[in-house]
């Protein structure tokens, strides 16, 4: 259930992401960076290993992406890079590590996950290159400076006026310069058909419900437009020509880590927390009993548990 992440509105945090209440926070994205859109405060301290463990599984699939850019926009070439919705810096060293002439920027609303951005850039030996920047979008997309390549990983989703703001980062970008959207592919999976117990296809019915949960998030972001998820058009309406699509894979196949089955566990525990109460009683007591570490069934003993995820990634060049 993971396609973009979730968080509040505005901004995000995710590299690695989908767009639920599960990943929220990256998985996600913000405006008022530390609440909610029901207004609770999100504790990115307890947040951040979530989002890095979830970025981390998800890291080949994105070195991959950065090798793919590498042949849109000449590598050397590539002197100042902004990672969009950075949260805690992931998917910014594996973009400076693609890119090794440039300077990249984690941008980000949350203090919390910046702090930790900057760990990992110098635990990567890449704290000369890798800074950060800590501000609210989309109105400090102005201040955020030139750069030859600006990768806005499941951030977009969360600003209310998307065609705006992608005319805004359009203008940032120096000539030749790369405009990178990672929005949509498919939601994340877990679990077989049949699990055992409850009624078969547990997974597309969550994902019915986040994906009602995500179009209230849209709507309720300030400045809202009903724009469709046409990226491809709106990177063209910005003056920019698109330069391709791709989707990249995560395929962790069963039996899996001890960090997978953790990141799972989290992810099913924030979908009960997050819109429980959007699910019948049924797929709510099936949810439970995955949650639950006395059953021999749950996900924490659970011998098929996997995970599967695609992200999409959109680009486009200033001419």
């Amino acid at each position: 259930m993971s396609q973009h992440s979730a968080t509040h509105h505005g901004h995000s945090h995710g590299d690695g992401h989908g767009h639920t209440p599960a990943d929220q926070h990256t998985p996600g994205h913000k405006h008022s960076h530390g609440s909610h859109h029901d207004g609770t405060h999100l504790d990115w301290n307890e947040l951040a290993p979530l989002l890095e463990r979830q970025a981390e599984i998800e890291s080949p699939a994105y070195a991959d992406a950065a090798a793919w850019l590498g042949t849109l926009a000449p590598v050397q070439g590539v002197r100042r890079i902004l990672d969009v919705g950075s949260g805690p810096g992931v998917v910014t060293g594996v973009l400076a590590e693609a890119f090794p002439a440039a300077r990249a920027v984690a941008v980000d609303g949350a203090p919390e996950l910046l702090a930790r951005a900057r760990e990992r850039a110098e635990a990567h030996g890449l704290g000369a290159r890798v800074s950060t920047l800590h501000t609210e979008l989309p109105e400090g997309i102005a201040d955020l400076g030139k750069a030859d390549l600006i990768w806005a990983g499941n951030s977009l989703h969360h600003i209310g006026d998307q065609r705006a703001a992608l005319v805004e980062f359009a203008g940032l970008l120096n000539p030749g310069g790369l405009m990178v959207l990672v929005e949509g592919g498919l939601p994340a999976r877990h679990l077989p058909w049949h699990i055992g117990f409850g009624r078969p296809g547990l997974e597309a019915r969550l994902d019915a419900a986040n994906a009602d949960w995500f179009g209230e998030m849209r709507a309720e972001t300030p400045g809202h437009k009903d724009e469709p998820d046409d990226w491809r058009a709106l990177l063209a309406g910005a003056g920019l020509t698109p330069a391709g699509t791709r989707t990249f894979l995560t395929d962790v196949p069963a039996p899996v880590s001890q960090v997978v089955r953790e990141l799972a566990l989290t992810h099913f525990g924030r979908i009960r927390d997050g819109f429980g109460d959007r699910l019948d009683a049924d797929d709510l007591a099936m949810v439970e009993r995955l949650l639950d570490p006395a059953d021999e069934l749950s996900l924490h003993h659970r011998t098929d548990l996997f995970h599967l995820t695609a992200r999409t990634v959109h680009t486009a060049r200033k001419g």
